[in-house]
């Protein structure tokens, strides 16, 4: 049997904070798929405007849009492992909420284009997730020149 002594696995700040947002999308992903926590449930669509399901009763969310959150958090954790990786997650995931927030706003909410689906407050939550992950990967990236600690491996 092969035991791994977790105290001498160290992460940095950047690991840890692509850790913790790839969880937290993993989290939202799966409450998306649960009646209660996911109000108006019989409402859940695969996809587009119609979806009448809200999480928490305030994020329109339906199939693909839980499966997106879903893998984000998939792809958090995973990209968690290196520095480099972790830095990448946060700049590239920031960005892409970015740009799903200016879609969102230029989008018409009751047009097939609106496939994810996306509410008003889908778009402020994606600027705040944008913008944060943006200066979690830059701040904590900073220094780092998205290159291996010693002993690190992609």
């Amino acid at each position: 049997m092969v035991s791994h002594d977790l105290s001498t696995t160290t992460r940095t700040p950047l690991q840890l904070s692509a850790a913790l947002v790839g969880a937290v999308f993993l989290l939202v992903g799966i409450l998306g798929f649960i009646p209660g926590v996911t109000t108006n449930y019989d409402d859940l669509e695969v996809a587009g405007h119609e979806s009448g399901a809200e999480l928490l009763g305030i994020f329109q969310v339906s199939i693909l849009h839980n499966a997106v959150h879903l893998l984000f958090g998939v792809a958090g954790l995973l990209m968690a492992r290196t520095s480099m990786a972790a830095r990448a997650f946060l700049l590239g995931g920031g960005a892409i909420y970015l740009v799903l927030w200016i879609f969102g706003l230029l989008v018409d909410k009751t047009s097939a284009a609106n496939f994810v689906p996306l509410n008003t407050a889908d778009n402020w939550l994606h600027l705040a997730l944008g913008a944060g992950m943006l200066a979690l990967g830059l701040v904590l990236g900073r220094g780092t020149g998205g290159g291996l600690r010693s002993g690190e491996h992609v």
